[in-house]
């Protein structure tokens, strides 16, 4: 089959609603009936939400639960640089092959029925993981939690919460409590859910809805607490405690996204080769990703190149305070966000730790913010900052000017992605 097969039927099912984002349940249940109901068919499902850490803490999980012998299907969104990277069946990221089957036959049994791209590709996730052994499916919510494609799932073994902040204000809401209400709408009566550290806004809404549901609370600073000590990561709950190596996924922030994760596995009975696999055995892409290869590395010579996708203030302070941390160096960023966005949320914490910023517009996407919007809102948070054509330019004109840099590529997963193709 081509290679190019699965592309073209994706493209076509982005035709099947006038909107990327559409929020409801109804076209999913109407689909998943017609294929079915292979949602009712996967292996015990442990369902993820928030607003930052959801990917990282289920690439842990999915790290310790195979380090411990567990065969695990994985969905994730969006990918970087290939559709596949959505989809892992049993540890393996899906075939074309697999991938195009599942694709024709969502297709098909759609019946050229309204539905939006992320709802028929996550109905094809589902049947392709309702056909493949495996021992755990660990699904990753898109947008939210309440009205989320991957929310179908009637009574999965366990759901966990990262932390709640800001972002997509338009579609959840626009305080912490609204977000919060979204994203505890993944709690099922009677499933233990696992939370991550929140504002008390947010604390207070997921409080109510597990107490409205019967749904034991597994919640970071009461249940579990997870510490850095002596460059060592220090996990606590009431089994006991365990003295980790810290993660391998870089940054203060994954401290926290681990410790979700170690609760995790710790409910469902793992064991040591779990835990440490979670910390030291995770994957990840352009979550401060330090790029060894390819023509851009080649380009940079003796400056370093970094690349991350974090595009909200969350992000942005994660971002800045992991900086900090690192060797002093010149910094010099590459943005490009979308017009979605909080920038200046996003940029306000790095600007104390980058010399410059050098805006870019992201290629082939409609709704990039300009590259003279993004330098004008660097300039306002106190980043001097200039615009380049592309990320090649960018970097030319940082390396001339500082031969030995480190220069960061962020804004958005999009440009991540965008970067992760052509620099492979």
């Amino acid at each position: 089959m081509s290679a190019q097969a699965s592309d073209v039927i994706l493209e076509r099912m982005m035709a099947l609603h006038p909107k990327i984002i559409d929020l409801t349940l109804d076209r999913m249940w109407r689909l998943l009936h017609a294929l079915g109901d292979p949602q009712d068919a996967l292996p015990p499902v442990i369902h993820i939400a928030g607003t930052n850490g959801k990917g990282s803490t289920q690439a842990m999980l999915r790290a310790g639960l195979e380090a411990a012998g567990q065969s695990v299907h994985a969905y994730t969104s969006p990918h970087l640089a290939r559709f596949h990277e959505r989809i892992r069946l049993a540890g393996t990221l899906i075939t074309e092959d697999a991938l195009t089957a599942a694709l024709d036959e969502c297709y098909a049994a759609n019946n050229a029925e309204t539905i939006t791209y992320f709802e028929i590709t996550t109905c094809a996730a589902l049947l392709a993981m309702s056909r493949t052994k495996a021992d755990y499916t660990l699904l990753e919510v898109g947008l939210g939690g309440r009205l989320d494609a991957t929310n179908v799932i009637p009574a999965p073994a366990l759901t966990i919460i990262t932390p709640v902040s800001m972002d997509h204000e338009q579609f959840l809401g626009d305080t912490i409590a609204k977000i919060a209400g979204e994203k505890a709408g993944i709690i099922k009566r009677g499933v233990p859910c696992i939370v991550g550290p929140q504002h008390n806004a947010a604390s207070e809404v997921i409080e109510s809805t597990a107490a409205s549901l019967g749904a034991p609370l597994l919640a970071y600073g009461q249940h579990w607490h997870v510490s850095e000590e002596r460059g060592r990561l220090i996990y606590q709950d009431e089994t006991g405690l365990l003295d980790l190596p810290l993660p391998n996924l870089p940054g203060a922030h994954q401290i926290e996204n681990a410790g979700a994760a170690l609760a995790a596995l710790r409910h469902i009975g793992l064991d040591e080769a779990a835990f440490d696999g979670a910390v030291t055995q995770a994957e990840w892409p352009a979550r401060m990703q330090r790029l060894a290869t390819g023509p851009l590395v080649a380009a940079a010579r003796d400056a370093e190149l970094w690349l991350d996708g974090g595009h909200n203030a969350a992000a942005g302070k994660a971002l800045g305070a992991h900086m900090a941390t690192l060797a002093p160096r010149p910094t010099h960023l590459i943005c490009g966000m979308l017009n979605t966005k909080d920038i200046a949320g996003f940029l306000t914490p790095l600007a104390a730790q980058a010399a410059s910023l050098t805006a870019v517009s992201i290629p082939g996407e409609a709704n990039t913010l300009p590259a003279d919007v993004t330098a004008a809102a660097a300039r306002a948070v106190g980043l001097p900052a200039s615009e380049a054509p592309d990320v090649g330019t960018a970097l030319a004109q940082i390396i001339a000017q500082d031969p030995k840099a480190r220069v960061l590529i962020c804004g958005s997963l999009y440009l991540a992605g965008y970067i992760l193709r052509e620099n492979g």
